[in-house]
């Protein structure tokens, strides 16, 4: 809550090389969060808006130079922010995206001779996450998940080459963003689900929390009246 007591938005980005389980996680947490009663609005990119549809056509009949590529992804999470994100967030939701602008600094970053802690510098004209999930995976899984699991042919950016660089391109990052959560993508499902709302309590409790200078769970009059309904949410969370 902030001083006024309303709701503040959340954001939540998801991120990691094909195959790591980005989809799977971001529909899980969905339902846990709808399931304590938030409102969520789940939002993805590349969008189905003009630039999205440009990108997703080019990864199966052949990548744009990285310039443009880098250009288009750009264009498409400018008109992502206007129309989606900052809508939700300013009704105090929480977003959950199912990848950002991390991508694009891990995937286009290394093909245009860019550090990834220099183009995050670029990247902040567009809101900052609460926390964005790295799920990590060796490449080699990646494309196992996306070849046999999912049934897919990979795409143009789905190479054992490119996804070596693109996962040290994510690592790095966490040099630079702070808000990245790094999580072991190699375990089982429900192991990784535990991993990511361990992570996200801390955020939840400082935005959800009625007291804005800090919860306290034993000495609090908010929860033993029943105005503050963030412990009982806690505790479905961490029970999910």
């Amino acid at each position: 809550m902030d001083s006024n007591g309303h709701r503040q938005g959340i954001l939540i980005a998801f991120e990691g090389i094909d195959g790591a389980g980005k989809t799977t996680q971001v529909d899980r947490l969905c339902a846990a969060l709808e399931g304590v009663g938030e409102t969520v609005t789940r939002s993805k990119e590349p969008t189905n808006g003009q630039y999205g549809r440009r990108l997703r056509e080019s990864a199966h009949i052949g990548r744009m130079s990285p310039l443009d590529e880098l250009a288009t992804f750009i264009a498409d999470r400018r008109e992502h922010v206007e129309n989606v994100i900052n809508p939700a967030l300013s009704r105090g939701e929480i977003v959950i995206l199912d990848r950002y602008f991390y991508s694009t600094i891990a995937y286009q970053g290394p093909l245009t001779g860019h550090h990834p802690c220099e183009l995050y510098e670029k990247m902040r004209e567009f809101p900052i996450p609460d926390v964005t999930f790295l799920i990590d995976v060796p490449p080699e899984i990646g494309l196992y998940r996306v070849s046999e699991s999912r049934g897919d042919r990979p795409n143009e950016f789905e190479r054992i080459e490119s996804l070596t660089v693109t996962r040290a391109a994510f690592l790095q990052l966490k040099e630079c963003a702070d808000e990245i959560c790094q999580i072991n993508g190699q375990t089982d499902i429900e192991a990784v689900t535990h991993q990511v709302i361990d992570c996200l309590i801390p955020i939840l409790e400082k935005k959800r929390c009625l007291k804005h200078w800090g919860c306290d769970m034993l000495l609090c009059s908010y929860r033993i009246t029943g105005e503050c309904t963030w412990p009982k949410e806690r505790a479905q969370l961490l029970n999910y």
